[in-house]
């Protein structure tokens, strides 16, 4: 239980850094001088790296082990963290959450490579949504508590701090991670190097659509445009954006919370996602037809997403159920491969939208309406080609 426990602590700063982005934009767009296209950026290029590092990550969980390779790319966070807190052009931001992508990277799917190779396959999707709930903690801290330490002592200061707390999470891992035994050599191996192996599980395809927007919509809602919707449509300050983006926060996390046993409860995994983006695709919908609701009502809506749009542990567990043994590091990479990597293209893209749209003069709610309604009908078109995928019962 120890592994766990600290490999959720450094999950927490994971999640931390997904998020705190959405509390600070509107200052770091000032005072490093970005516009909505170089915020897309920045916000994409900790997704972008992340995504580009997991092939490799998942060959080096399966030669190297999750205690190195999570202890030693951490510390590319907390490069990147110091120079996101120095920095004084566009660049520098852009390179720090690149070097910060890296540097979380490993951390779910060490995680997962543990639960994979010493839980049961039925409970693997409870443990995935678990370790999910408990560092969407690290949401909460990028919420109002970082707001208000931003508020007292400024952006730089509150990067600085983070880095700091990254340097100890790595230590952590150091001393206290334990890798699984190692494989017998019964069965059989593969080439560890091979992805075309892995790519060849038809079962597979159906479900990568859905890996490639449910999460990375959720994503930048979450870290880059709800903080700036709050800002520009309701003229919201940092600690009112923090408040107001709370509700989503505490929403992933019950959602999180609940979905880890529900396969099992309900005898499938499959339509428990199906159920969560419907209701995903509803909430965009709604927030895409009356952008201009009030802060609360807002608020409930971005909370609706949240919650019922958390199905990334499941979508995870759903793939699981199709992937051998020798290539369960490797597979695992693919799937987060390409949550990771739909968030990293997802978010440069929504930024260029939203700079093209305000370029034309369009009032923020507009803009805010195309921007939402655009991501609504790119996951019903994803869900629509997941309705495809074979079904995984809990005890695949």
């Amino acid at each position: 239980m120890a592994t766990f426990a600290i490999l959720i602590l450094a999950y927490l700063l994971s999640q931390f850094f997904r998020a705190f982005l959405a509390v600070i934009a509107p200052e770091l767009a000032r005072d490093v001088g970005l516009d909505p296209g170089d915020l897309g950026l920045v916000s994409g290029a900790f997704f972008v790296t992340f995504a580009l590092a997991q092939i490799p990550i998942g060959i080096a969980l399966d030669r190297i082990g999750p205690r190195i390779t999570v202890a030693v790319l951490m510390l590319s966070a907390v490069a990147g963290s110091l120079l996101f807190a120095v920095a004084e052009r566009p660049w520098q931001p852009i390179a720090g959450m690149g070097l910060i992508g890296i540097g979380c990277a490993p951390v779910y799917m060490a995680s997962l490579y543990i639960i994979g190779r010493t839980k049961s396959a039925a409970g693997f999707a409870t443990w995935s949504s678990l370790i999910v709930a408990v560092g969407s903690l690290g949401n909460l801290f990028a919420a109002t508590p970082f707001a208000s330490l931003v508020a007292a002592y400024g952006w730089r200061a509150g990067m600085a701090t983070v880095g700091a707390l990254t340097v100890a999470s790595a230590l952590s891992v150091l001393i206290v991670v334990r890798d699984p035994p190692p494989l017998t050599t019964s069965g059989p191996r593969g080439n560890p190097f091979a992805m075309g192996e892995v790519l060849g599980i038809r079962q597979l395809w159906p479900i990568l659509p859905i890996a490639l927007t449910a999460y990375p919509i959720l994503a930048a809602t979450r870290g880059l445009w709800i903080g700036p919707y709050f800002s520009e449509v309701h003229g919201l300050g940092p600690v009112d954006r923090g408040n107001a983006v709370m509700a989503m926060v505490i929403a992933m996390i019950a959602g999180a919370v609940v979905y880890g046993p529900l396969d099992r409860v309900l005898g499938t995994r499959k339509w428990v996602i199906v159920g969560g983006t419907v209701a995903t695709v509803a909430a965009l919908a709604a927030l895409a037809l009356r952008p201009g609701l009030g802060v609360v009502a807002a608020a409930l809506l971005f909370g609706v997403m949240g919650g019922f749009g958390m199905t990334y542990g499941v979508v995870m567990a759903h793939a699981r159920a199709f992937l051998p043994e020798h290539a369960l590091g490797r597979g695992l990479s693919v799937m987060n491969t390409c949550m990771i990597g739909g968030a990293g293209v997802l978010q440069p893209i929504s930024g260029a939208y939203v700079g093209a749209l305000a370029a034309e003069g369009m009032a923020p709610a507009e803009i805010y309406a195309a921007l939402f309604g655009g991501f609504g009908l790119l996951l019903a078109a994803s869900l629509g080609i997941y309705l495809f995928a074979k079904d995984a019962r809990p005890g695949a």
